[in-house]
């Protein structure tokens, strides 16, 4: 086992707890008085909305950008891209979920660039740095925060993959529990999943080292055992856990890459248009089966993490959190497609089993039946 990564990257400040949302205007400031602030409609009607116009007063001023919703897109991007450039922010600074996070990660990193967003979206490197991003997540699921890259889909195409850079990586991180409150039940349930399927793959994954485990595990425990009165009450005192659990698997699946559940979940999601989290769940039974072999002792020590066998654990938490099959009767749509996205994909190649498309078509046949 390799002991350390051979490169990593981390977040140069977090800070952690309730209310510290305030502190993103001070955090802000540092870069320049004038930034751009990206979030969702979800926290524009939360009272954290309010209490931050309230601690930026005489500090800094800020554009704003609301989030449309659903998957972040190329063209989200671009327009993202194009406000921040009329607002001459000197930073930008996202609060939201994962498409939140990724949207304003990319406008802050290609800030500087002209070229559309499609251009490095299909492998352009960028070719200058560029301004400060700041990232406080309100959900529970992605690690987005935690990473250097940003998970985009091309709307004509609906292919989904990521752009990556070091360069995106966030200046600062705000962890704050608070921020889960009044979400719903299933926006919970599903963000929590894809934390869950994060800290899993990359714990098993073939590019995982001692620190990436030390940390995935660590993040599986916290996460199964918050999820659950989270999902009961958003604003459950393990909401800190469940959002420190997230951010942990962020970090490690940064260092050691994921598996063949993310390689599918993007296709399925993108083509069914169905939230990323709920088709990492929904993958997990018969994923946990194709891989047990291939896990070796590891199963014993994921079982261990999380207080009995891991696939009776996992099923048990899926119960709990309701999570339902909606691929279940219907036809399965653009199957090549499917087969080719998930070969291709960098998740998939870094699987404990070598994945060929007979597995594929196995993971397939457990969700379309």
């Amino acid at each position: 086992m390799i002991p350390f990564p051979e490169s990593t990257l981390l977040v140069p400040r977090t800070l952690f707890g309730r209310g510290k949302i305030t502190a993103l205007p001070a955090l802000g400031r540092e870069f320049g008085p004038r930034g751009l602030l990206v979030y969702g409609a979800s926290f524009r009607r939360s009272v954290a909305y309010g209490r931050l116009h309230d601690a930026a007063r005489g500090l800094v001023e800020w554009a704003e950008w609301e989030h449309p919703g659903g998957e972040p897109t190329l063209d989200q991007a671009d327009a993202l891209r194009a406000a921040a450039q009329t607002a001459r922010a000197g930073w930008i600074a996202a609060i939201g979920g994962g498409s939140v996070l990724d949207l304003g990660k990319t406008a802050a990193g290609l800030f500087h660039e002209t070229a559309p967003t499609a251009a490095f979206h299909a492998g352009q490197t960028p070719r200058h740095a560029g301004i400060p991003f700041l990232a406080a997540p309100t959900t529970a699921g992605t690690g987005a925060e935690a990473t250097p890259n940003a998970v985009l889909t091309d709307s004509n195409t609906a292919l989904k993959k990521s752009i990556r850079d070091d360069r995106f990586m966030a200046r600062a991180v705000i962890l704050d529990g608070g921020l889960l409150s009044g979400s719903p039940a299933h926006v919970i349930a599903h963000a929590g999943m894809d934390a869950f399927t994060q800290a899993l793959e990359a714990f098993i994954s073939v590019k995982s080292n001692a620190t990436s485990d030390a940390l995935a595990l660590t993040a599986l425990g916290l996460i199964a055992a918050a999820l659950p009165p989270v999902f009961a009450h958003a604003d459950a005192p393990e909401a800190d856990a469940l959002m420190a659990g997230s951010h942990l698997a962020g970090i490690a699946l940064a260092q050691a890459r994921l598996g063949v559940i993310h390689g599918l979940a993007h296709p399925l999601g993108a083509f069914y248009h169905l939230p990323h989290g709920l088709v990492c769940a929904l993958c997990l039974p018969a994923a946990i089966a194709l891989n047990r072999t291939a896990m070796g002792d590891k199963y014993m020590r994921l079982s261990e993490t999380v207080g009995g066998d891991f696939a009776t654990v996992t099923n048990t938490l899926l119960a709990t959190l309701q999570i339902q099959n909606p691929f279940k009767g219907q036809p399965l749509l653009r199957k090549n497609e499917i087969l080719d996205q998930t070969l291709s994909s960098g998740s998939t190649m870094a699987n404990p089993k070598r994945i060929t498309p007979a597995d594929v078509e196995f993971l397939l046949s457990r969700l379309f039946v």
